[in-house]
């Protein structure tokens, strides 16, 4: 037990900025392109409360990670009108990257602090620092990838509608309705292993040679 409630110590942080700042971060860019709907709620901060949902991002992370097994989790959804942004195809795939940005920038920031970590004095706090460096440069690469997976209602998936020709950028639009479904088959079928691992191992590589670690 003790082992798990340091585990969840180590990850919480990591966890619950990785979802919410991924979400204020859709907000930000969709008042940038003119949709007011997320700053108007609230919705486009860095205050975790104003973007926790209880079940997506603590209960499920919780059970998962205490139980070994795969581990992901939501925010609640910023509410974006793609109808009020002034291009709304084109600037929905700004709106969208914004999310796996985010991610990306986090992912960079814990890299920062993990350096700075293994250049100090080797004491408990120090090896603190490094563990949930290491834990939000994990987070922020799994979100990153799987949110760029061309799967709608994922942050890829609005990057491709917003890629794709009117026509087809529509057809693929529906799929949306199913996307969720689509997560979880692969999820359970392990799938989607096949595809993150790679991919976020990749990245982790070259966020520990960009900076020694």
């Amino acid at each position: 037990m003790d082992f798990d409630i340091q585990k969840l110590a180590i990850n919480a942080l990591p966890v619950i900025f990785a979802i919410t700042l991924h979400e204020a971060a859709h907000g930000y860019v969709a008042r940038h392109f003119g949709d007011q709907t997320a700053w108007q709620q609230g919705r486009v901060t860095a205050n975790p409360l104003r973007h926790i949902d209880p079940v997506g991002t603590i209960l499920i992370p919780l059970l998962l990670l205490l139980s070994h097994g795969p581990v992901f989790g939501w925010a609640k959804p910023v509410p974006v009108n793609f109808g009020k942004l002034r291009r709304p195809k084109q600037d929905m795939l700004w709106v969208a990257a914004a999310g796996p940005g985010a991610n990306l920038l986090m992912a960079l920031c814990w890299g920062g602090l993990m350096k700075i970590a293994n250049v100090m004095p080797e004491h408990a706090y120090s090896l603190a620092m490094h563990e949930m460096s290491m834990a939000g440069i994990v987070w922020n690469s799994m979100l990153m990838v799987l949110n760029l997976l061309p799967i709608p209602p994922l942050d890829g998936g609005r990057i491709m509608v917003s890629l794709l020709p009117a026509r087809a950028a529509w057809k693929f639009a529906q799929l949306e309705r199913f996307g969720l479904l689509i997560l979880i088959l692969l999820l359970f079928t392990h799938v989607l292993d096949y595809v993150l691992y790679p991919l976020v191992s990749l990245f982790l590589f070259l966020i520990k040679t960009l900076f020694g670690i």
